[in-house]
């Protein structure tokens, strides 16, 4: 047999350490789930009903369950029917860098998918439709927008609702101060600390929170939906392959009406841990999109 000069192997011995330094993020995902034998599932913490933490502090909610018949099809396309499941609470902040360097996989909550973040990441099928609208104190002088002038509003960093925010101030110079917060809980223990006066962000996530809340009665949701936009489950950019399997069990979801059924659980029944019901129809873009499967960003 003959040897391979010493400079030769030198060079591949160097090549294999460069690739292996190299980030996960670089490699697709299915090829870097099937090497690893596991997948990273990101969650939110208190994204009601899409994302949240249980009275067992288990991520539960709509998108978590779709991301569960997600991890089902990986194990299918990957022959991995061993294969492991970890999970990572993300933020506003942290979850596109989390996504980018590899340290997740997946991210089922709230995200918007609009055409900046685009520009990192990737989109699924939108599964969602909501518009940023405000959650005051039951009682509150604060009907809309224009009574913000002069008070103090709060929205999450990192969220497209708290650049909404900051652009509204300034192109109608209501004059409002905006706050931030590092995540929905919190945002809305500001208010009702007393801290400011509106938590601004998407309506649905409004409604899970004063429904959740110890006394419902004390939270209203006010206000027109200033703007409407997309959720959509977020992957790695440049990953046609695994953008395409989650697209397929979106589809396949929305065509055999599990979509609706599981829409029906998380919206209009009692959900945990407290057995409160959203009562949130469908709305009227998110049933459009059933059959239209549209991927299309908010601008």
């Amino acid at each position: 047999m003959s040897r391979l000069p010493a400079r030769v192997l030198a060079r591949g011995a160097f090549a294999a350490t460069l690739l292996a330094l190299l980030p996960a993020a670089w490699a697709q995902t299915l090829d870097k789930v099937k090497a690893s034998g596991s997948i990273a599932v990101a969650y939110r913490e208190s994204s009601i009903p899409f994302s949240y933490l249980d009275d067992k502090a288990q991520p539960v909610g709509f998108g978590w369950e779709i991301c569960q018949r997600i991890v089902d099809e990986v194990r299918k396309a990957t022959g991995r029917a061993d294969l492991k499941v970890t999970t990572q609470a993300v933020t506003s902040a942290n979850r596109i860098p989390l996504l980018m360097n590899g340290t997740i996989d997946i991210e089922c909550g709230s995200t918007t998918n609009n055409s900046d973040r685009a520009k990192q990441v990737a989109f699924a099928t939108n599964y969602f439709y909501t518009g940023t609208r405000l959650l005051v104190k039951a009682g509150s002088p604060i009907k809309g927008v224009a009574d913000l002038r002069g008070r103090k509003v709060v929205s999450t960093t990192g969220t497209t609702n708290f650049r909404i925010m900051r652009a509204l101030n300034e192109e109608r110079n209501l004059g409002f101060e905006l706050m931030g917060a590092k995540d929905h809980a919190e945002s809305q223990l500001v208010v009702g600390s007393g801290r400011a006066d509106a938590f601004a962000m998407d309506d649905i996530l409004l409604y899970g929170l004063a429904a959740s809340a110890a006394n419902p009665a004390e939270w209203a949701v006010v206000g027109e939906a200033i703007q409407v936009e997309p959720y959509a489950i977020m992957l790695r950019k440049d990953d046609p392959t695994f953008k395409a399997l989650v697209d397929g069990v979106l589809a396949r979801l929305m065509d055999s009406g599990e979509f609706e059924r599981l829409y029906t659980r998380w919206f209009q029944s009692p959900i945990p841990p407290k057995g409160v019901n959203l009562n949130a129809p469908m709305p009227r873009e998110l049933r459009d999109n059933l059959r239209a499967k549209s991927d299309k960003p908010a601008t």
